[in-house]
């Protein structure tokens, strides 16, 4: 099993607006980052788990946790004329780009805020690919060891 950051800005869809979708399930779509379509269409598969991530936002962190649904589809956004994500270029015979189903599994009783996530980093977390100066993938792989970092940080008050 992969484990996955998946980063939102809470303006446009946060864990609050998950927890309330229909059966607390998404289409994770949008993404338009070849690298970060990849992992999606290459390495993402059912059961996978992910963080769900602020980011852009006054207070950025880690709000929760998500698993895949399913397998990787072509991202249909990419075929509307009238959606801010229509490609072109992408075709429902020849998709350029892919996207793939997240449920809630469960929202952290707190945010472990990126602030909280870079006092950790010269020690427990180095190398997680949130903390790096510039990262603006949208989705990133975790590490285990992190993976358990984070469940811990999420659980103490």
């Amino acid at each position: 099993m992969n484990r996955w950051l998946f980063k939102s800005e809470p303006d446009a869809f946060s864990i609050d607006d998950l927890a309330a979708a229909p059966g607390k399930r998404t289409h994770w779509d949008g993404v338009r980052n070849y690298q970060v379509r990849n992992m999606i269409r290459d390495e993402m598969q059912a059961g996978d788990l992910g963080f769900f991530y602020h980011s852009s936002c006054p207070e950025p962190g880690i709000a929760g946790i998500v698993k895949v649904m399913g397998k990787p589809k072509p991202d249909e956004s990419a075929f509307d004329p009238a959606s801010k994500y229509h490609d072109p270029a992408s075709k429902p015979e020849a998709p350029r780009w892919y996207m793939i189903d997240v449920q809630l599994v469960r929202k952290f009783p707190r945010l472990v805020s990126l602030e909280e996530l870079r006092a950790h980093e010269a020690r427990k977390l180095s190398g997680m690919l949130i903390l790096r100066r510039g990262n603006r993938l949208s989705i990133t792989p975790v590490e285990e060891r992190h993976w358990r970092i984070i469940e811990s940080l999420a659980a103490s008050p």
